[in-house]
């Protein structure tokens, strides 16, 4: 079945309407706002391509949702053993005072990045997506138990992060970034 401008018009405004949520998921996995966009990218790629059967099942979401997962996972599969992401620029200036908001923010964000890929999944797509166990496994084409399993590994983790270290020595442990 070919393609018609009624379909790419929709698959478009689809695409702009869910990007925003969709970055901000991708983000929350992998932790820089550059890859973030590469995997919605990719994401998006894999829902035009299935767009016709989307459209008359439904879910466009869920499914652009797992496709983005899917391309976390695959990179990180695919990245070599000795490839580092580059560290984020902590030195960007603000006019408000948001501190705190912003060292609670960068600390959870160094703990997320300190859990194993599909833990830190788990993590975001429960408590960010608001995605019940079932959608959760869904996603990332596992068993319900391995949700349950990884999401409760991933929140021990985090808990213990946090109980050990301050929000400082989170940030220090992060690509050995020290905030001032």
């Amino acid at each position: 079945m070919g393609r018609d401008a009624a379909s790419d018009a929709a698959f478009t405004e689809f695409a702009v309407a869910s990007r925003a949520r969709l970055r901000g998921t991708a983000y929350l996995l992998c932790g820089d706002w550059s890859r973030a966009s590469d995997y919605v990218q990719e994401g998006l790629i894999r829902v035009y391509v299935a767009w016709p059967r989307l459209v008359r099942r439904g879910g466009e979401l869920g499914y652009a949702r797992k496709a983005v997962v899917s391309a976390f996972l695959d990179a990180s599969r695919k990245r070599s053993s000795t490839e580092r992401p580059e560290p984020e620029q902590w030195d960007r200036s603000s006019d408000e005072d948001v501190a705190n908001a912003v060292t609670d923010r960068a600390a959870l964000m160094a703990a997320l990045a300190r859990l194993p890929e599909r833990q830190r999944a788990c993590v975001v797509l429960r408590y960010f997506e608001e995605l019940d166990v079932r959608e959760t496994a869904a996603a990332m084409r596992c068993s319900e138990g391995t949700v349950k399993s990884q999401t409760s590994r991933a929140l021990a983790s985090l808990k213990s992060m946090f109980e050990e270290a301050s929000r400082r020595e989170l940030l220090v442990g992060r690509e050995g970034i020290v905030p001032s």
